[in-house]
C-alpha cells in the first residue's frame, strides 16, 4: 500500500461532488420560493426559512473538510465508537430531548435543534461495514444474520420509541446491502410478500384474505400431490408451517392494525387505499400536493410563479412536501431533472461502491445508495399520492440543519473512502 498524501482533496471524486452541488443549489432555490413571500424576498434575511437554511448550507462546508480531514482507515477503525455514540445519542433524545409535532426526536441547544435520528443511519451504515467485512464473518450463517440485524434494529428501535416511524422504514434500506453481500432473497420476498398481505388485510378484510391464502395454499399441495404422490409426505413440516403462518400472520396484521395503529396512521392507508375521500382532513397534505404537482404542467409556471406555492396551499412546503414545488414552478421538465440527477448520484455511489479494493468501503457504499435509494422512493412517493404520508425528508432538498448534515456526511464518508482506494495496488 503507498502512502496517502496530506492533500485532503486528493483523490476525491469531483462529479459526486458535483452531483451534491446541484442537488443542494436546486434544493435551495426551491426552499426559497416555498417559504419567501412577495413581503420578503431578501436573500440574506437569516429570519426566514430560507436564510436559515443558505446558513446550514454554509456550515455544510466546514462539516465536509472535517469529513476529509481524517484518514479514510480511521471511519474503519473507530466505526464501533461512532455507532455506540449515536446510539447514546438516540437513547438521550427520549429523556433530555424536545417534543415537536408528537415526537421527541430533537435536541434543543439554545434555540437550534439536532435530530440524531439523521446522523445515526451513517453511523449505523459504518457499523455494518465493519462487521461484514472481517475475514470471518460469514454471512450465510444465522448467528452472523443475527449480528447484522441487531447493528442494523437496535437504532431503529430508539427511534421508534420517540415516535418517528417514518425513520425507522429506513433501516429496511439495508436489506438490499445484505442481499448484495450474500443474503437470500427469501428474506426481500418475505417482506414484499407481507406488505401486500397487509395492505390486502387493510383493504378486504381479515376473513377473505385468509380463506383466499388458505385455499391458494391447498391449491398448490393440492398440485404437488398430483405431480408426486409423496410430495405431501416429504413436505409435511413445511405445509403445515404455510397454513400456521398464513393463519397467524393475517390475523395479527388484522390485530396490530384495528389496536396498535393510531386513528390518523388508519386514515393514511385508507386514504391511499381510496376506502375513504377526506382532502379537508387527514388527506388535506396529500391532496393539495397532488393538486400543485399537476398544476405545473410540462414546462411548469415559472420561479416564483407558482400561485399555490405562494399562497401556501400545502402545509409545511419547505420540509418534506419540498418537490410539490419543483413540480409546481418547474414542471415535469424539473421535476424529471430532479430524479435524474438522483439516478445519476446512485448510480455514480453504486458503480463507486464496485470499484472498491476495500470490503468495507464497498459495503458502506451500498449503505449510502440504498438509503439515499429509499429516502428518494418513499418521499417523492408520498407526495405525488402512491404512498402514505409519513416524515421522511428529500435528501438535499427539504428544509433542515440535521437533515442537511445527516445526508453531506452519510456521502462524504463514502466519498473520503473511495479516495482512499486511489493509494491501494
Amino acid at each position: 500500500m503507498r502512502q496517502e498524501r496530506n492533500n485532503i482533496f486528493a483523490g476525491i471524486d469531483w462529479l459526486l461532488v458535483l452531483l451534491y452541488v446541484i442537488l443542494v443549489g436546486f434544493g435551495w432555490v426551491n426552499i426559497y420560493a416555498a417559504s419567501s413571500t412577495e413581503e420578503s424576498r431578501e436573500i440574506f434575511d437569516f429570519s426566514t426559512k430560507y436564510g436559515k437554511q443558505l446558513i446550514f448550507i454554509g456550515l455544510s462546508i466546514p462539516v465536509i473538510i472535517f469529513i476529509l480531514f481524517f484518514n479514510s482507515k480511521f471511519y474503519e477503525q473507530f466505526s464501533s465508537v461512532m455507532y455506540i455514540f449515536s446510539l447514546v445519542l438516540l437513547a438521550g433524545v427520549l429523556v433530555f430531548g424536545k417534543k415537536i409535532n408528537g415526537a421527541t426526536s430533537w435536541y434543543n441547544f439554545g434555540g437550534i435543534g439536532l435530530q440524531p435520528s439523521e446522523f445515526a443511519k451513517a453511523f449505523t451504515a459504518l457499523a455494518l461495514a465493519k462487521l461484514m467485512s472481517d475475514r470471518q464473518y460469514n454471512l450465510k450463517l444465522i448467528k452472523n444474520q443475527a449480528k447484522a440485524f441487531i447493528i442494523i434494529f437496535l437504532p431503529a428501535f430508539f427511534i421508534a420509541l420517540q415516535p418517528d416511524m417514518g425513520s425507522v422504514l429506513i433501516y429496511f434500506a439495508f436489506f438490499f446491502v445484505l442481499n448484495r453481500e450474500g443474503l437470500t432473497l427469501a428474506y426481500i420476498l418475505f417482506g414484499t410478500i407481507s406488505i401486500i398481505l397487509f395492505l390486502l388485510t387493510v383493504y378486504f378484510g381479515a376473513k377473505w384474505v385468509l380463506i383466499s391464502c388458505l385455499l391458494i395454499i391447498t391449491l398448490i399441495v393440492l398440485y404437488g400431490v398430483y405431480k408426486d404422490k409423496r410430495f405431501f409426505r416429504f413436505n409435511v413440516i413445511k405445509i403445515i408451517g404455510s397454513y400456521l403462518f398464513a393463519i397467524f400472520f393475517i390475523l395479527g396484521i388484522s390485530y396490530t392494525y384495528n389496536n396498535i395503529l393510531g386513528q390518523h396512521q388508519k386514515d393514511r392507508f385508507d386514504i391511499l387505499l381510496g376506502k375513504i375521500q377526506d382532502n379537508k382532513g387527514i388527506g388535506y397534505n396529500s391532496y393539495q400536493s397532488e393538486k400543485t404537482i399537476s398544476s405545473g404542467g410540462f414546462s411548469g409556471k415559472g420561479f416564483l410563479q407558482g400561485d399555490r406555492t405562494q399562497g401556501n396551499f400545502v402545509p409545511e412546503q419547505h420540509t418534506d412536501y419540498i418537490y410539490s414545488t419543483v413540480g409546481e414552478e418547474w414542471g415535469f421538465l424539473g421535476s424529471s431533472f430532479v430524479i435524474i440527477m438522483f439516478m445519476f448520484l446512485l448510480y455514480r455511489v453504486i458503480y463507486l461502491s464496485e470499484t472498491q479494493t476495500n470490503k468495507f468501503a464497498r459495503i458502506y457504499g451500498y449503505s449510502v445508495a440504498s438509503i439515499f435509494f429509499f429516502h428518494i422512493i418513499v418521499n417523492i412517493g408520498m407526495v405525488i399520492g402512491l404512498l402514505p404520508t409519513v416524515g421522511i425528508p428529500l435528501p438535499f432538498f427539504s428544509y433542515g440543519g440535521s437533515s442537511l448534515w445527516g445526508f453531506t456526511l452519510l456521502l462524504f464518508i463514502f466519498i473520503r473512502l473511495d479516495a482512499h482506494k486511489k493509494y491501494d495496488w
